[in-house]
Formats: structure tokens, C-alpha cells, sequence
């Protein structure tokens, strides 16, 4: 038998070649429909969207048995799902052609593979919540052996507690189910056989070799595959950005599907601007960035652009800073400038970043030092009228 059957594949839109194709593939345990469904219905007005599952998850039919498998790589699923990128594009009208590939875990690892054995094909890559190894090979192999054994059930408690930030399954419960849901029904060899792939995946020494734009997505409290984990991805390939969701573990697409899209339109379109009003959105909220907006004229319009492309779509979105010291760095240039609306501004930014009030109180002591004592001392009362308001002190 073939190393890998048919993969299952969801065409989320489908309509002509005049519209960008995206690929997504999904996480190890879940369907691309349960981890994507949120985040793509809020694209396919702008692109065609088709996502693949892994053998025996979601669409993909069930194996026969552990041997239908047997010897399975990423490399093979690379290979399987640009079989899924050209029949779409057969009915696209542009076979052939580049398309943009976005994934989640698993699924990133693969978009890693596509780069490096399809160059030609891959227009640019989001790699979501993933790296490029995943872990100690024993580990996924004794996971392997069990599940073959005992099936997808035995993994829910853990999947439960490494996919999910902390408290989202109280937040959103019904997402939380959808996925798990996912997991119980994957087929067990199916689901083995991948992890088999994973513990074989290494391609840490090749990524200087990608020339595709990458963006990195990672979760702030992702466990299996941490922020270091995509830094070292960025770090390596010859184009790579990182993006950083502060409420989001390993399921970015399920956990911040809003977010996650706006992202992947900005990196598709190739402008700063989408990618810098998400940011500009994370850090300040919506509802500062509502009125700002509502304000605009046609005499601040190009400022307006201005701010969001080189702000916070070109040095926000940088990996070399976390957003927590960005915003260490800005309360601290906002005080030396004597810049107070900024300041209460940033204040409300730091705290959303993840700054504890005390972590605040400590950079503007900082600031008493190099800045002046009159400085801090303004300082100090812009911060305290903030914090009491909002009912942090």
C-alpha cells in the first residue's frame, strides 16, 4: 500500500483564479474544519480557501490497520497536500501556480517540508503554534504505542491542558468541545502514525535554505511549542517575522480566530498596514483604536497610515523585543519626552502586554533616575489616575 492514503481535503471557498489560494493544514488530533472553521470565515470574501486533514483525521478516510501507514514522513504529507494545492487550483483554472499555505503544529511542520521540497510552488508560509522539531522522539513514539493500542481517548485530558490558555475552556466551551470532540473520533493508526512522523521531523539545519516570506505565529502560553520554538524559525529562514498572541496556547486559529485572520490578510496582501492595525488592535484594545479611527479625516488619514504601517506593522511586530519589555521601553521614552496622553495610553497598553502594576511602578522609578525627579513625579500621577481607574490600585 501507498505510505499515505488520500488525504482528506475541505474546501472552505472555492471559486476562481482571480483570488488567492490559502492552504491550511491543521494540528496533530484535530479536523481542519473543527480548528480552522472560525478564523476562515472570516476570509474566504477576499481568498479561496482549501485545508487538508491528516491520515484518519476529520475528512481523511479511516486505515485499514497500523501497516497502511507504516514508514509515513512529513515529507510524505508534504507531498500529499500539494496534491490537494494542485487539484484545487485544476479547478481554479491555474495549475501550476504559487498559493500561500498556512498551518498549525503538525500542520506547520508540513508547511516547513512544502518549503524546502516545493520552493517554487510556496508563495509565503504562515507556520502557526509550531517548529522545526517537536519534541524527543521516545515521546512521540511511546505516545504512538499507546494510542494504536488504546485509541484517541486516552489522549483528551492531556490535549485538554496543553492546547488551551488558560481560561479558555471556561470562556469558550463550546470551541473546546468541537475540538476534542475532533480527537475522540480520529482513527488510532492514523493518529500513531503521524506522531511516528513527528519524532523523525528535524529540519532545524536546513532553514537558512527557505526564501519564501515566513510568519511565525506562536502562543504566549504554548507549552508544547513555545514562543522560542518560533523565534528560532524567524531566526533561521532568510524572511522571517514573528507574531506573538498574548491569550493563545497551541490552537491559535480555535483560541483567537479574529485575530488569526486578520494576521494571515495582512501577510497574504504583503501590506504592513492589516498586520500593524492587528497589533495596534492587541496592544491598545479595540475600543481606543474604534475612536481613533472614527476620528480620521481626510486631513490626519495618511498620519493615521503612517502610525500603523512603521509603529506598529513594522517595529511592534519585530522578534527581537517580546511585547511586555516594548511596552518597559515606551513608558520609559514617554516620560524622557514628556508625553502625557501617551503615557495613560500606555499605561492601559503595558498592563494589557502582561506589565504587573508593581512592573510599572518599578520602570517609572527607573525613569526618577534618568529622566528627572519631576518627570517621574508627573509620571507617577498620569500612571496612578489610570491604574485607579480602571481598578487596578
Amino acid at each position: 500500500m501507498p505510505a499515505v492514503p488520500a488525504l482528506g481535503a475541505v474546501r472552505f471557498a472555492l471559486r476562481d483564479a482571480s483570488r488567492p489560494l490559502l492552504v491550511v493544514g491543521p494540528s496533530l488530533g484535530t479536523s481542519v474544519q473543527a480548528l480552522w472553521g472560525d478564523a476562515i470565515e472570516l476570509l474566504t470574501d477576499e481568498l479561496d480557501v482549501v485545508g487538508w486533514d491528516l491520515p484518519g483525521h476529520g475528512s481523511s478516510p479511516t486505515l485499514d490497520g497500523p501497516g497502511e501507514c507504516a514508514g509515513l514522513t512529513i515529507a510524505d504529507l508534504a507531498g500529499a497536500v500539494l496534491d490537494v494545492a494542485e487539484q484545487a487550483q485544476a479547478d481554479r483554472g491555474d495549475q501550476g501556480a504559487t498559493f500561500w499555505y498556512a498551518g498549525v503544529s503538525a500542520g506547520g511542520a508540513v508547511g516547513l517540508q512544502l518549503l524546502l521540497d516545493a520552493p517554487g510552488r510556496v508563495q509565503g508560509a504562515a507556520l502557526l503554534c509550531t517548529g522545526a522539531e517537536l519534541g524527543p522522539a521516545q515521546g512521540w513514539h511511546e505516545r504512538a504505542d499507546l494510542v494504536a493500542v488504546a485509541g484517541t481517548p486516552t489522549q483528551v485530558t492531556g490535549s485538554a491542558q496543553r492546547w488551551f490558555a488558560p481560561g479558555f475552556i471556561e470562556r469558550r466551551p463550546e470551541v473546546v468541545t468541537r475540538l476534542l470532540a475532533a480527537l475522540q473520533v480520529t482513527d488510532r493508526f492514523g493518529y500513531a502514525a503521524v506522531c511516528r512522523a513527528l519524532a523523525a521531523f528535524d529540519v532545524r539545519d536546513r532553514l537558512g535554505e527557505i526564501a519564501a516570506p515566513v510568519l511565525a505565529v506562536a502562543g504566549r502560553h504554548d507549552v508544547p511549542t513555545p514562543v522560542a520554538s518560533l523565534e528560532a524559525i524567524v531566526a533561521g529562514v532568510q524572511r522571517g517575522t514573528l507574531t506573538v498572541l498574548d491569550d493563545v496556547a497551541h490552537l491559535a486559529p480555535a483560541e483567537a480566530p479574529a485575530a488569526v485572520a486578520e494576521i494571515l490578510r495582512g501577510f497574504l496582501s504583503g501590506r504592513t498596514h492589516d498586520k500593524g492595525m492587528a497589533v495596534r488592535r492587541a496592544v491598545l484594545g479595540d475600543a481606543h483604536v474604534d475612536r481613533a479611527v472614527e476620528r480620521t479625516t481626510a486631513f490626519t488619514a495618511d498620519f493615521q497610515d503612517l502610525i500603523t504601517r512603521y509603529a506598529w506593522g513594522e517595529i511592534w511586530t519585530r522578534p527581537g523585543l517580546d511585547r511586555r519589555m516594548r511596552s518597559a521601553v515606551t513608558l520609559t521614552a514617554l516620560v524622557a519626552g514628556h508625553h502625557w496622553d501617551e503615557l495613560a495610553m500606555h499605561v492601559r497598553a503595558a498592563r494589557r502586554n502582561g506589565l504587573s502594576v508593581d512592573e510599572i511602578r518599578e520602570v517609572l522609578l527607573q525613569t526618577a533616575v534618568y529622566c528627572s525627579v519631576p518627570s517621574a513625579n508627573h509620571a507617577f500621577a498620569v500612571a496612578s489616575a489610570v491604574l485607579s481607574e480602571d481598578g487596578e490600585i
